[in-house]
């Protein structure tokens, strides 16, 4: 480098700092458009960290989210807005929500009971085990990156005893409901298995026949139709949103080429290619896009690349103007959780939603 090449070289930072940071701002800019994942642009990260905002706005002191819909599901909707953040690339100790994933570890910790069953005192509206699951869930998740010893060995106990309670709360025909050995039905028998591979991928044991047993009991609800049913004695047709859910619960079993996912898959796909616009799940359209995402960014690029932009600009047009969205009639926290974790899925931060 020639002495007038090293001077405008030298002169770069000072040029950055006088004008304004355009220099550096025109870097970041570049940088961004660089990294962005396929079909993710800088308006998707935009309305995600608006959304995630408006997430760690809602969070009450104790950990918990209770505003926003959450009043009736405190530990479920703390799992949901958790594992939207981990989906963001925080952890406890890292990022700009850190604060809010720590206060949502120590939160759901706290809800671990001796029988295993992941609740509160209201035992999440009397339906505990969605809420179960999804706090497994992001407890499995974040298990790996927290760094407090004694917080590390209550979490690892809460996840053992967890694991323990879902697989001893099977019910014969290898589902779960809404209360632990109740009976089984579909959109509760999809939340035990995502949360035990997740338990799986953080190092628990998690017993094989578990699993074995939840694959055979969606194909028992499978229909002609190729989709899934919601329970096993509820001979009512497919569900769409349950259908969803049963693919990516399938290929978290590792069953990517079997007839079930493959049938199930092809349901899902016809029905979502069916119908324009957003609404898809009658009433459960947030639950079946977040199930589905999953699939479809799991079975690979030709559903992927059709799926994603269309439904990435429903949600930003059905943004609000707090960074919220309302989901399902639950609320904004479970909406905006959802939305949130749909738009990040080719971040590829969590494991369990990953190819």
């Amino acid at each position: 480098m020639n002495a007038a090449s090293r001077r405008d070289f030298l002169k770069l930072p000072a040029l950055a700092a006088v004008g304004g940071g355009w220099l550096a701002g025109a870097s970041r800019a570049l940088a961004v458009e660089e990294v962005l994942p396929k079909h993710v642009t800088p308006e998707t990260i935009a309305a995600v960290v608006k959304g995630l905002d408006y997430l760690a706005a809602q969070q009450a002191d104790d950990g918990s989210w209770i505003t926003g819909g959450g009043q009736m599901y405190p530990v479920a909707m703390t799992g949901l807005a958790g594992t939207a953040l981990l989906a963001h690339g925080d952890s406890p100790t890292r990022g700009k929500y850190s604060r809010s994933v720590q206060g949502a570890v120590e939160f759901l910790a706290r809800c671990g009971t001796e029988s295993g069953l992941i609740t509160g005192p209201g035992q999440d509206g009397g339906i505990p085990m969605h809420g179960h699951g999804f706090a497994l869930l992001f407890l499995a998740c974040v298990y790996g990156m927290i760094t407090k010893e004694g917080l590390r060995r209550q979490v690892q106990t809460v996840i053992r005893k967890a694991v323990t309670l879902t697989s001893q709360g099977q019910s014969g025909a290898g589902g779960w409901t809404y209360t632990p050995g109740s009976g089984d039905e579909g959109s509760v028998t999809v939340t035990q298995v995502q949360a035990l591979r997740a338990a799986q991928n953080a190092g628990f044991l998690v017993p094989r026949s578990v699993i074995e047993e939840a694959v055979k009991y969606l194909d028992k609800c499978r229909t002609p139709e190729g989709g899934i049913q919601y329970s096993l004695s509820s001979a009512t047709g497919p569900r769409l949103p349950i259908s969803a859910a049963a693919v990516a619960t399938l290929y978290n079993a590792g069953q990517f080429d079997g007839p079930i996912a493959t049938d199930c898959l092809k349901y899902v796909w016809d029905q979502f290619r069916a119908v324009e616009g957003f609404s898809k799940g009658g009433g459960h359209d947030y639950y079946a896009h977040l199930y589905a995402s999953q699939g479809f960014y799991m079975a690979g690029d030709e559903y992927w690349d059709e799926y994603f932009p269309k439904t990435r600009d429903q949600l930003l047009a059905m943004q609000q103007s707090d960074g919220s969205w309302n989901g399902d009639g639950i609320g904004q926290v479970y909406g905006t959780a959802i939305a949130a974790v749909i738009l990040q899925l080719p971040f590829k931060f969590l494991p369990v939603f990953q190819r």
